[in-house]
């Protein structure tokens, strides 16, 4: 069997930790039979051949811009095949311009109302056999910055949260919204998980465990 390609492109805002959070990661790829390597620029995107031959990108890079032939390339590699993987704002706050890359993902973040709450995260019922959900709980309660996303029927909800309506804020009834998900683009498949705000976080066994599950779902096969 062919060795699977997972490449890891990592930047941006530094807040959301993007070396540190990535490299929980990478061993894990490792163990599982990948090929990894690790971009610290968007050049790469650009690469058509590179692009083709990776089965896997893992994005985790905040905010920032990118060049039109740089989202046309991760936008055509998606299409192509590669999977797309990521958390919080590596993917799903990345690249604010480029609506083009928004569309493949399914997602983009608007708000964080409140900062760092307690809320919850709840499994989508109807969902709870997908193979990325075996044996998670029905319901995670955590601290951390609850994601409004802005989001399309085309996704596969797996995990949502609801904004509660609360005196000093402009909504006026709950208002609930996906907060893990995986799509579907051409012939590629993307995994989102909004969840992840920071390396400790991220080392919390059910959702490191999520997303190490999410990355294995989008990674092309060979």
């Amino acid at each position: 069997m062919q060795q699977r390609s997972a490449m890891v492109v990592r930047g941006g805002w530094e807040g959301h930790q993007p070396v540190a959070a990535s490299d929980l990661f990478i061993p894990f790829l490792r163990d599982a039979g990948f090929d990894v390597t690790i971009e610290d620029a968007l050049e790469v995107y650009a690469d058509e051949a590179v692009m083709a031959s990776t089965d896997l990108i893992v994005q985790c890079w905040t905010m920032g811009e990118i060049l039109p032939d740089e989202a046309a390339g991760l936008v055509t590699a998606v299409e192509n095949g590669t999977g797309l993987a990521g958390w919080h704002g590596g993917l799903l706050d990345s690249f604010r311009q480029a609506t083009e890359i928004h569309q493949v993902i399914g997602g983009q973040f608007v708000a964080h109302p409140g900062d760092l709450i307690d809320y919850e995260l709840e499994v989508v019922p109807e969902r709870a056999d997908h193979p990325i959900l075996a044996g998670m709980p029905a319901r995670v309660s955590v601290h951390t910055e609850q994601y409004w996303v802005h989001t399309d029927p085309l996704n596969d909800v797996l995990m949502r949260t609801t904004h509660r309506a609360r005196p000093g804020f402009p909504w006026h009834e709950d208002v609930t919204v996906p907060a893990v998900w995986t799509r579907r683009w051409g012939q590629g498949k993307v995994f989102a998980c909004a969840p992840g705000h920071t390396a400790r976080e991220l080392q919390e066994s059910w959702l490191r465990e999520m997303i190490q599950r999410g990355m294995l779902w989008a990674a092309r096969e060979r």
